[in-house]
């Protein structure tokens, strides 16, 4: 093997591990597309057929696919394999809502912890453009939009750990959850008091959080999990009862 092919080798390698970052903290999203292969190249100081190995290797790993007349994507790979048999698992199993709320609880108590003490002045503009667009869906009474903006915000408070690892569980179990948490804020959306009061622990959370406030951000992080575990258990109680009424009608 020529010193050259083995240069090259070595910055194909060097290029997947630089883009490999960028898809374990969140900068390269699944479903983004990267840049075509001429402005990544110049963008990253390397030759096109450096960037082409190094491109191949990571779809060779499954982290982005190659889309005919559609460049290059971030895979949902790293998200998929933990969520989809979770997911069927908590549909045919309702109790393992409680151990997911558990874990939550640890989860996103360590996020905020970690988001205070390590956040970025672009994680902090990041975190605000989410919690302000969650406003924005409460003021206008935005069901859907709530759900969303709900956890697109706590999605960017787990990516503010700077942990790789919270960053992608977070993400793979909101998609277990989520239409779990979609009809638990049906179910507060009907109880203005409960509303309001999940609205406010958002704000507490964010307010924690850019003030540097890492165990506060902890504490009110959990006390929101908690409240939703309350939330989800008085709405299967509720249910459980109006089916029982409705059997009693026939």
């Amino acid at each position: 093997m020529s010193p050259n092919r083995i240069s090259s080798t070595r910055l194909s390698d060097t290029v997947a591990s630089d883009l490999e970052t960028r898809i374990l903290e969140g900068s390269l999203k699944p479903g983004d597309r990267l840049p075509s292969e001429r402005t990544l190249a110049i963008e990253m100081g390397v030759s096109r057929p450096s960037l082409r190995e190094a491109m191949q290797k990571l779809v060779s790993k499954g982290l982005l696919t190659t889309r005919h007349g559609g460049g290059t994507v971030v895979t949902d790979h790293l998200e998929t394999t933990f969520s989809d048999p979770w997911k069927a698992m908590l549909d045919g199993h309702p109790m393992l809502q409680t151990d997911i709320l558990e874990f939550r609880h640890m989860l996103e108590g360590e996020a905020a912890l970690l988001a205070a003490e390590r956040a970025t002045d672009e994680d902090i503009v990041r975190i605000e453009a989410t919690f302000n667009a969650l406003e924005a869906a409460y003021d206008c009474d935005d069901l859907r939009a709530c759900i969303d903006a709900d956890v697109a915000f706590h999605q960017a408070i787990a990516e503010a750990s700077h942990n790789a690892m919270i960053g992608h569980i977070s993400a793979s179990l909101m998609r277990v959850v989520h239409d779990h948490v979609a009809d638990n804020l049906v179910h507060l959306h009907a109880r203005p008091a409960q509303w309001a009061h999940i609205r406010e622990q958002h704000r507490k959370i964010w307010d924690s959080i850019r003030n540097g406030h890492a165990q506060a951000s902890q504490q009110v992080a959990k006390e929101h999990i908690a409240f939703v575990r309350k939330s989800m258990e008085d709405a299967v109680k509720l249910q459980s009862r109006r089916s029982s009424a409705r059997r009693r009608l026939n």
